[in-house]
């Protein structure tokens, strides 16, 4: 008869949770407190009820219980608890141990090798955890009026709308307060509509939070709020006639009204007042970013995948390998607009969900690769962005949300959770190795070459980037100026400086930031553009051709894409076959080699240029 011996271990894990909180601990905000001195962590002390199951391993010769130990769960121990508590000289004798052959022994089990797990009895038990709960949390939002976007525009003056969230059950908010440019507010519950006044240009800080019936505090969390009259409709005279108008600007992560300007907040910076520039502009549908350019490259493209018959023309149509002649681009015109547009309502519904303007996206794939997504093998670039392995090593640095997206189908989660920057070398080579091969859509089995729902899937990757490189240009205006980039230049202009960190790189930027800034204590385009070392001068036209030429509608094509100028006699032939710029802004549908019709656009809305603007009249808050 086996020895029985009993042993009582209280380990294990938590089997369940009880719904009721026991002691917590968590820093209480009194009013009026400081709120940057305290800390944001919510726990509570709960008890949970868990059952041990104890297991003896214990050998056939004899009877001896070699190891007693608990596991709290149904079933048979595995290989590692069994390693883990009796060590692995053990484990591996149980582990080579094969059932006992009563025959062979003569029924006699003391004669059998090895050993074996004999259940013993389950012990019941309570035991107290700690565990850290989710805060509660708070919202911005704009109530009073109707938010005009792009905008941002109001008939009357709003308020700034705050709106409490308690995340646990028979809690609630009790109080929301802050500060609206140092002068305190408070309301009692869980919505608190503060009335704002003109702001003067830079706006004005907010700080707030709210307080919960658990006994604690929301993080502090902040704004940069602007209100900005336009006209002369405050005039003291009282004799304005212009219509009573705001603009109304938001920069905070706790926002939930209309999406900002893209990377406004990263860069503390307002728009412009009356919204962006056609070229940072997303417009209200996909057909507005129709664009009718004669593309060299494109055409010869086209007619070297088969898609455009050149046989009418001198040399097949073709100038060089890659590049189409006058005729060729004749033949080809029609297809090279279809094409050219082919990525709108991708590039339109990517703007939407990333806040990088459509326009400025489209440009950018206009100005490197003229909509040809597949590898340049002698520059190394790919895609329509033309990402290179200098630009992936941007994203995958500077963009830790879409790192921690990408990383994981390359490598190891285990890898990936130490970021990019702690990875090995050939760890973050062989993500920007994958990251650009993701871009190329060059599929010799498809139709022209071209696999176009990876082309359009590589959109957002390209949207991406210019996050990244946003977030990066911020960091090295706030490292060479020790403030924020909305402190030092404006939304404008911080967009072209990320025009050259993607096209010269942050070394090129960073040294002409740096002289700009000892020199003129500001940063414009004008005084960075003229520190920009010689070997980084090409960025100013990049820039250019992207944000000035035709409004950004129509950019130049990168020079190196176009592989050949076109003779005068060549591109008065082209000009006859190169739609005015009025057809830009009201194209009639064109049918593409597929018959899908091209959308016709609409036009934008902005005033010509010259055509005078009022000034704002800065009021209220000093």
């Amino acid at each position: 008869m086996r020895r029985v011996l009993l042993l009582i271990l209280m380990i294990g894990i938590t089997a369940g949770l009880l719904s009721q909180f026991g002691l917590w601990s968590s820093i209480v905000r009194a009013e009026g407190d400081d709120p940057e001195e305290e800390e944001y962590i919510r726990k509570t002390n709960l008890t949970v009820e868990y059952i041990a199951h104890e297991w003896w391993l214990v050998r056939w010769a004899d009877d001896e219980i070699t190891c007693r130990f608990l596991v709290e769960h149904e079933g048979l121990p595995t290989t590692d608890e069994v390693k883990t508590w009796c060590g692995a000289d053990l484990e591996k004798q149980w582990a080579k141990t094969q059932p006992c052959d009563l025959t062979e022994s003569g029924g006699d089990v003391s004669q059998c090798p090895g050993l074996y797990l004999n259940f013993f009895q389950t012990y019941p038990g309570q035991r107290e955890i700690e565990v850290e709960l989710p805060l509660p949390q708070i919202w911005l939002a704009i109530t009073g009026c109707e938010l005009k976007s792009p905008e941002n525009t109001c008939n009357s003056l709003p308020n700034l709308m705050f709106i409490g969230e308690e995340p646990l059950a028979n809690e609630n908010i009790i109080r929301i307060q802050g500060k609206i440019n140092g002068e305190p507010f408070s309301c009692a519950g869980e919505q608190c509509a503060v009335p704002l006044k003109p702001t003067g240009t830079n706006g004005v800080q907010v700080e707030f939070w709210a307080d919960s019936s658990f006994g604690d505090s929301s993080e502090t969390f902040s704004a940069l709020v602007r209100v900005q009259p336009w006209g002369d409709f405050m005039s003291p005279e009282g004799t304005a006639n212009d219509q009573q108008l705001y603009y109304v600007d938001v920069l905070s992560s706790q926002w939930r009204g209309t999406q900002p300007a893209s990377c406004t907040e990263t860069w503390q910076v307002f728009p412009d007042l009356g919204g962006p520039p056609p070229w940072l502009l997303t417009p209200e549908n996909s057909g507005e970013l129709y664009t009718s350019v004669s593309f060299y490259y494109l055409a010869g493209m086209l007619i070297n995948s088969g898609e455009v018959d050149g046989s009418v023309c001198p040399n097949g149509g073709m100038e060089t390998e890659f590049t189409a002649n006058a005729c060729g681009v004749q033949e080809a015109y029609d297809k090279v607009v279809a094409w050219q547009n082919s990525f709108d309502e991708e590039i339109f519904a990517t703007a939407n969900e990333s806040g990088v303007p459509a326009q400025l996206l489209k440009n950018v794939f206009s100005r490197e690769s003229q909509f040809w997504p597949g590898i340049y093998q002698t520059y190394l670039e790919a895609g329509l962005g033309q990402l290179t392995e200098n630009g992936a090593d941007t994203v995958l640095l500077w963009n830790p949300s879409f790192f921690s997206q990408f990383c994981p189908l390359v490598l190891g989660q285990d890898r990936c959770d130490l970021g990019f920057g702690n990875l090995e070398d050939d760890e973050q080579a062989m993500l920007r190795g994958a990251l650009v091969r993701k871009v190329n859509s060059s599929c010799p089995e498809c139709p022209v070459g071209i696999d176009l729902s990876q082309a359009n899937f590589s959109v957002g990757i390209f949207a991406e980037g210019m996050l990244a490189n946003c977030e990066q240009v911020g960091r090295v205006i706030r490292n060479v100026t020790g403030k924020d980039p909305g402190q030092v230049s404006n939304f404008v202009d911080l967009w072209r400086f990320t025009l050259v960190n993607y096209n010269a790189g942050p070394g090129c930027l960073s040294r002409a930031i740096s002289l700009a800034y000892q020199r003129n204590g500001y940063l414009t385009w004008e005084n960075v553009s003229a520190n920009l070392e010689e070997a980084c001068q090409g960025a100013i036209d990049y820039v250019e051709d992207i944000s000035i030429v035709a409004s950004g509608l129509e950019p130049t094509p990168t020079s190196w894409v176009q592989f050949a100028t076109p003779s005068e006699a060549e591109a008065t032939l082209i000009a006859q076959f190169t739609p005015t710029p009025q057809s830009q802004f009201t194209p009639q549908p064109t049918a593409t080699s597929a018959g899908v019709p091209v959308a016709t656009a609409t036009p934008g809305g902005y005033p010509a240029p010259g055509t005078p603007v009022p000034q704002p009249t800065n009021a209220g808050y000093p």
